[in-house]
Order: C-alpha cells, then structure tokens, then sequence
C-alpha cells in the first residue's frame, strides 16, 4: 500500500488520495514550518509495520508513529497526511525527495543518516538485539556469529551496525535483505529457516510474545534513540518538533503510545489444559446458559462461543486493555456500540454482543463458502478485520489458491504481513498470522470444553 492517506485532526473519516509528485518545489517546501500552516497539513512518511503504522480492523489507521505524529499535528493546528512506504529505504529517499515533511518509522540517529537529514528530539530509546532461534543457533558473541546463518534488513541501522564490528571481527558475516521487513526475517528465525537476525528491542519485545522460541542472545550495541527524521533545511520543524517532544504534553503522548502499544502484550498462550480445565469446572457453569442463549439466537455452536471467549479473556468479565477492549468478548467501544451493547463488563451484554458480531461477519462472507469455512473465516474477520480478511482472499486468487477454502486462506493470511505482498494490497500491512493462531486456539479451546464435558465433568 503505497500512496497517500490524509486523516484530518478532529474528523474520523478516511481519504486516500494518489502519491505526491517529486519536483523542486516540494523539495523546497518540505519541512517548511510557515508552509506547513499556510497548507494546513503536515505530511508524514512512515512504514507499514506494527511499530510504526498500520491499518487495524476497522480500517482507522493506528501505531505508535501514527499516534504521535497525529498528536503533534493537532498542537501545530493542522491537518495530517501519510504516506505509507514499504521500506526504510523508501522512507527515506520520499524524503530526501520533498514528498513530506517528516519521517516517522522507528528511525535510529545514526551518523551515516545525520550527513543527510535533520533529527527531531529522540522520543524512544533502543537497543539492537541478536535473535535466534533457541532450538537452533545460540551464539553468545560477536565473535560466534561467523558460525550462524544471519540475516537482516537492508538499508538498515543493523547493517552500518555490522560494518563498525567487522572491523574487529573480520570473520564476521551476513546476508541483507531487501524483499523483507525485520518482522518478516523474525519470523522466518522462528521456521527455522533462518539461524539469527536482528532487530531493535521495541519490535522483538511485540514478536517474541508472538513466537515464543525466539531468543535475544545478546545486544548488540548500547541504546540507541528512534526520532523523526527531517530535511535539512527544516530547522524551524525541527525546533518546534522538539520542544512539543519535551513538553509536557509531548511528554504524555509518548506516555500513552508506550502503554498503548508496548505496555500491553498478552504472551503467546498455548492451550494450557490445567488452567482451562480448572476454569471450565469453576468459572464456566457461571455463563454455561448465556452461551447456550447466544448460540441459540444467532445459529452458533455454544462450545466455540464459550471457547473463542476464553481466548478473549479467559472468561473475566472485568478483563480490560490499554487498547480499549474490554469484558469477556474483549470489544471495542466501537463494536459494542454497534451491536447494541451498553455495557461491555455485563457478561451477558458482552456474550450476546461477541455473538452478533461474530454472526454479522458470517453474513458477509460469501454464501458459496460451505461450512465450517465460512464460520472460520467470520472468526478471522473478528479477529483481524473483514477488509484485511477480503485482502487475503484477493492475494490467495492472484496465487491461484482457493479464497473460499479456509485450508488455503490460512496459508495465505501471513502473507498479508511480508513486504513482498502487502504493498500491493488495499488496506496494507496487517499481522496475517494472528487469525491463524487465533483460530488454532479456539479450535484447541472448544475441543478440551467437549471432551471435558462429554466425560461428565
């Protein structure tokens, strides 16, 4: 997803517009602090990434860049416009180019990146770290990483990284990757495919709660700051970036995108059969008629509504996010609103609100979908969004998959979050693999309930 997208500061609705051009005047305006008022937008470019932006289920762009970039946009009074690249690089050089004002994609100030641009106050602090996968490579070193396959990112910080130690370590080598993000090689380490790679601390702090077999061997640098990077010549930009950064309200946004994005990040869980069957004798009788109810009302087996609500929120009803969903379903005040639910902490409003929702994604996927496929695919859609779910099915048709067999769309869901796809997708970026697990562990959930409750409890 490459082009622009335009949120105004107050409004909620969404305009995507086609990619600025390249010529002297942008480059002359970008960064300009009395155009940027004069205009009434600021221009951003950032990456399709968990770490930067992205779109989530309701299509509303989201991400701790996107958070503080718009929070910034709304102190200068103006209005906000991303454009959204696929790499590093190409953050860079639409800058470089005059297509915007400000960078914002978890960039590290690194001295090679100061001889071409202008660094904003540092709003968050790193480390890079080398990830492997525990039940493969193990280097303890540097100096143990000529003897692993390492793998990462082009145009990168970790390359120049890399560079500074060959000097000392003039056996030391690694591959660089320009088709893939470092959430994609991270991945690619827990397959197994890959021995090591590397990755700042904020990103592997989001993906080993995804794959747990990932394992930080070692930093490899002291911390370094992520900033906004802008042109040269923005220095009044720069300046009024800065202070807003340091003030105390700059100091709240960075507050709230940390506790939004960082703070809350549920571990990976797979099915723990003590604790569920625990659960099932002791917390499950409580709602045994309300998921009865729900089922009843919208044709949905009971079991796999009982079962998605413990991976929701292992049946709280009290259970909360930063993220703002909440109660046993975990909705969000936006879809409970939508299915008529007042309150989201009433387990009976939250059970028959997650049941609605869950039959109205049913509704719009395609009749011809037979079944259960067409019930798992609505779970995806809860989970992950039904624009991200249409942009899977649209992927497995180019790659001459089945997009109404749920066998072939689970293999093609995770490529909605690798470079190589998501580019050329409508809505981007989008953690492809969560709905995957999501619907393993249901399908885990619902399985130990029935035998647990066939066997007479």
């Amino acid at each position: 997803m490459v082009g622009i997208v335009t949120l105004a500061t107050l409004a909620i609705g969404l305009v995507v517009l086609p990619a600025c051009s390249d010529n002297s005047t942008d480059q002359a305006n970008a960064g300009q602090l009395d155009h940027i008022r004069e205009q009434g937008t600021l221009r951003v470019v950032t990456r399709n990434a968990p770490t930067s932006y992205y779109l989530n289920r309701h299509r509303q762009p989201v991400g701790p860049e996107q958070s503080l970039t718009a929070a910034f946009a709304k102190h200068l009074g103006v209005d906000i416009e991303y454009t959204v690249k696929d790499s590093i690089r190409g953050v860079l050089t639409a800058l470089e180019n005059g297509q915007a004002d400000i960078a914002a994609a978890g960039l590290s100030i690194t001295p090679a990146r100061q001889e071409r641009f202008r660094f904003a106050a540092p709003y968050q602090t790193v480390r890079q770290q080398v990830v492997c996968n525990a039940e493969s490579a193990r280097p303890q070193t540097v100096a143990e990483l000529s003897g692993v396959s390492l793998t990462v990112i082009a145009d990168s910080s970790y390359v120049e990284r890399l560079e500074t130690l060959k000097s000392d370590y003039p056996t030391l080598k690694w591959t660089e990757d320009s088709k893939r993000g470092t959430e994609q090689l991270l991945y690619r380490v827990w397959q197994n495919k890959l021995d090591c790679t590397v990755a700042d601390s904020n990103i592997v702090d989001i993906n080993r709660r995804y794959y747990p077999q990932l394992r930080v061997m070692f930093d490899l640098n002291e911390s370094e700051s992520l900033a906004w990077a802008l042109p040269e010549h923005a220095e009044a930009l720069a300046q009024s970036a800065t202070a807003w950064l340091t003030s105390q309200a700059g100091k709240q946004a960075r507050k709230g995108m940390r506790n939004r994005y960082y703070a809350y990040l549920p571990e990976f869980d797979f099915v723990d059969r003590r604790a569920l069957v625990e659960r099932i004798e002791t917390v499950l009788p409580r709602y045994d008629s309300l998921f009865e109810r729900a089922g009843e009302a919208h044709a949905l087996p009971p079991l796999l509504l009982a079962a998605q609500a413990y991976q929701e929120s292992k049946w709280d009803p009290k259970a909360k996010s930063p993220t703002g969903v909440r109660g046993l379903m975990m909705l969000t005040g936006r879809t409970a609103r939508a299915v008529g639910v007042d309150n989201r902490l009433d387990p009976a409003e939250s059970i028959r609100g997650g049941a609605k929702y869950l039959s109205r994604m049913r509704s719009r996927i395609d009749e011809s979908v037979p079944s259960p496929d067409r019930l798992l695919m609505a779970l995806a859609a809860y989970n992950i969004g039904l624009a991200h779910l249409r942009d899977a099915q649209k992927l497995a048709e180019r790659l001459g998959k089945n997009a109404h067999a749920w066998r072939d769309l689970k293999q093609v869901l995770p490529l909605l979050a690798d470079k190589r796809y998501y580019p050329s997708l409508k809505y981007g970026y989008a953690r492809g693999r969560e709905p995957v697990r999501y619907i393993h562990r249901i399908r885990d959930y619902e399985d130990v309930i029935r035998r647990h409750i066939d066997s007479g409890r």
